[in-house]
């Protein structure tokens, strides 16, 4: 491969991972972050499917499973607590509602960064102002360090992206509202909970405690069906007066989940949105993960696609180092109809994990109650987890620095 000199925005998910990636591949790789540090915090994310053997072409499954946080199940509850209805981790082959592996945001971001932080020159601190592409190079602008020269610019930074809104303009134009909003927070587990996560819903609002760490704190979770946003994402104290009010009176545990919120290190409150544009890239400019297809939280599958869109956006760069817009554009063509598979999914999985009435809410407990007892169990996730599965990844193997030529 010829050495591309490679800009990445954002040190999430899908940042670091397709900076691995191209450096393994021979590329010159930046990688910079509006924060001052890695943020090592965030809600537990899920891998699925075909990002397992993703995770295993990088030679870090063994990281990441160490990282990972043990979940055997999940219990749904009413307001004294009692089961309702129960999922295990081991039904439905890893890649049911309870994932095989689970790991906090901040843990995979930490692994991603120490397995490429030796062969990627990471700038925390900083941001992109401005991208211009010059047809040869990306003429690139920062807020702090001089301006710069890039062969392929890309960004990872999330859902409310700063580089696709110079790409595409606002972001009122591509987000859509799902109709849900979510919230998570580190909170104590006066519970006790070992390795579990309980859920309790009423029409309309869900909350629920998974625990982490070792069992020494539970990662809190509020979902809430409401229409359009009207508030400032970048305002956190307003975000948590809609939370305190969206979850004002539930019962079972929320009122001491509730009272945590003002301690908590790492409080997120966003909309379920999904991200739709008419194209992931322009020129020698493009966008990975969040950036270009955010599939929401209610997917189940955000953490996956990033993996996986990485895997495939560095794969096609290698392939054509001399042809950066055509590599953007078969990476695109590759993956669109999987990702759009999943988006779809997103709306089944959102009234189900926050149904609007109770006789929605008997009803999805009672599925669930059914699920490890009725004969061919399986057929009940079959859809979710063969879309999980279904994305044949190619091999890119022989572009890897080292690797012998066929």
């Amino acid at each position: 491969m010829r050495q591309l000199k490679v800009l990445i925005s954002g040190a999430g998910i899908a940042g670091p991972a397709l900076a691995l990636w191209l450096a393994k591949y021979g590329a010159e790789v930046t990688l910079v972050e509006r924060w001052p540090e890695l943020r090592t915090g965030g809600q537990l994310v899920d891998l699925r499917g075909v990002s397992r053997e993703v995770l295993q072409r990088m030679d870090i499954d063994a990281a990441v499973r160490a990282a990972s946080e043990d979940n055997f199940g999940l219990s749904f509850v009413d307001g004294r607590g009692r089961t309702k209805g129960t999922l295990r981790s081991d039904q439905f082959g890893g890649d049911g509602p309870v994932a095989e592996i689970e790991i906090l945001r901040g843990s995979l971001s930490r692994v991603l960064h120490e397995q490429s932080q030796d062969r990627v020159d990471y700038r925390f601190g900083d941001r992109i102002t401005s991208a211009r592409d010059e047809g040869t190079k990306v003429r690139v602008e920062f807020e702090s360090a001089p301006a710069e020269s890039f062969d392929v610019v890309v960004g990872a930074d999330g859902l409310h992206s700063e580089l696709r809104e110079m790409l595409f303009g606002p972001e009122t134009r591509h987000l859509h509202h799902l109709g849900t909003y979510v919230s998570f927070w580190t909170a104590r587990n006066h519970l006790g909970l070992k390795d579990w996560t309980v859920v309790y819903s009423e029409p309309g609002r869900t909350i629920g405690m998974r625990s982490i760490v070792g069992n020494t704190k539970v990662m809190a979770m509020l979902t809430f069906r409401a229409g359009r946003p009207s508030y400032d994402w970048r305002d956190v104290d307003a975000q948590k007066r809609i939370v305190r009010a969206r979850a004002s009176g539930m019962g079972w545990e929320a009122a001491a989940l509730l009272s945590q919120i003002d301690t908590a290190p790492d409080f997120y409150f966003d909309t379920c949105s999904q991200v739709s544009l008419p194209a992931w890239s322009a020129g020698r400019i493009g966008l990975v993960g969040d950036a270009a297809y955010c599939a929401s939280p209610l997917s189940g599958h955000g953490a996956t696609i990033a993996m996986v869109g990485a895997y495939v956006l560095a794969g096609e760069l290698a392939r054509t180092p001399d042809d950066v817009p055509g590599a953007f554009i078969r990476y695109e063509a590759e993956l669109r109809p999987w990702i759009r598979r999943i988006q779809q999914s997103a709306h089944a999985q959102g009234k189900a994990m926050t149904p609007q009435t109770s006789r929605g809410i008997a009803f999805r407990n009672g599925v669930v109650r059914l699920a490890g007892h009725v004969p061919g169990k399986e057929l009940l996730m079959r859809s979710q987890v063969r879309m999980s599965n279904s994305y044949p990844l190619d091999d890119y193997s022989r572009h890897l620095v080292g690797a012998g030529r066929s």
